[in-house]
């Protein structure tokens, strides 16, 4: 079944901004595909629709080959506190 691994800490770096009237599709940040990432290609932080959003392309290791597509999205539950 193969691994991949990511970096979090850029995503919860920018929950942390405050980003409010920011029009709907900017791009907070951008990482770039290398060997200390299993990137496949570019992936964007974006704000969209009030929230922010990173998609991964990541290469799976330890696999002949495969590449998995994720969205990352911070979701706030009513019973807890956000950042």
């Amino acid at each position: 079944m193969g691994e991949a691994e990511f970096d979090i800490r850029p995503f919860i770096e920018t929950l942390k901004m405050n980003l409010a009237g920011l029009p709907n599709g900017t791009v907070i940040t951008r990482t770039q595909p290398s060997r200390q990432n299993c990137l496949s290609e570019d992936s964007c932080i974006v704000y969209s629709d009030g929230k922010i959003v990173q998609d991964l392309f990541l290469r799976l290791k330890n696999v002949e080959c495969g590449e998995l597509e994720i969205q990352l999205q911070w979701i706030t539950l009513p019973s807890t506190r956000g950042f």
